[in-house]
């Protein structure tokens, strides 16, 4: 029996290493063949972009992959290059033309493609403005003193500084790190005075009471109409 096994170990073994050659072997040429087909579709994509009316150079054309991040703009004479995968599409943008777009034919001969692209005028209407003159000077005077100036910052400032915006804010907005340390304080430095002993009760105090009457004598606690 254990002959038996260490024969059938041995067959194994040289299988394991009849497999492991073939993959040695092999993978160099599926890499070489994965090399190859990438380098042949890769594509130097260069030429110039003029005018179609008057073929004049068009500097600063934006130049873009359709999908990807990679892209270029052309020279002071409309001159560019870039490199391109077979099958991709390229588009050229720029101000006052028509966006126009190329694909790379995907059984290109070789690795090198130029063209000449023509950009078309972007020609844009805008609505019909009438300007008319003022019937007489007192019109003007009118509508000059009728027209509406918009708040400059110092107006607005001042508005929101009078005393019914800053009580309204208060009421609302919640306090910053700073207020509330204060806050609790105040209130912590209340606890500490009257450490050891009750604080005092205001309704025993003449002072506070004076004040109350005065209060209701003024109509502070009368409920006021919106």
């Amino acid at each position: 029996m254990a002959a038996e096994a260490d024969e059938c170990n041995l067959i194994m073994r040289k299988q394991f290493l009849r497999i492991l050659i073939g993959l040695i072997l092999l993978v160099p040429g599926v890499a070489k063949a994965q090399f190859e087909t990438f380098k042949d579709s890769v594509v130097q994509l260069y030429g110039v972009v003029m005018t179609a009316d008057s073929l004049m150079a068009i500097p600063a054309v934006s130049i873009l992959i359709k999908g990807q991040n990679r892209g270029t703009m052309t020279s002071e004479r409309g001159v560019f290059s870039i490199v391109v995968l077979k099958g991709e599409v390229v588009e050229f943008t720029s101000v006052g033309f028509k966006p126009q777009t190329v694909e790379i034919p995907r059984n290109l001969q070789g690795n090198q493609y130029s063209i000449i692209q023509l950009m078309v005028n972007d020609t844009i209407y805008l609505p019909v403005t009438v300007i008319k003159p003022r019937l007489s000077r007192e019109q003007f005077e009118r509508d000059f003193l009728k027209t509406k100036v918009p708040d400059d910052a110092l107006s607005i400032a001042r508005q929101n500084n009078n005393e019914a915006s800053r009580s309204f804010l208060m009421a609302t907005m919640p306090v910053d790190g700073r207020e509330a340390t204060a806050r609790y304080m105040r209130q912590y430095a209340a606890k500490l005075c009257y450490s050891g002993q009750v604080p005092p009760m205001n309704i025993f105090n003449p002072a506070a009471w004076a004040e109350f009457i005065q209060a209701w004598k003024r109509g502070d606690f009368r409920k006021k109409k919106l």
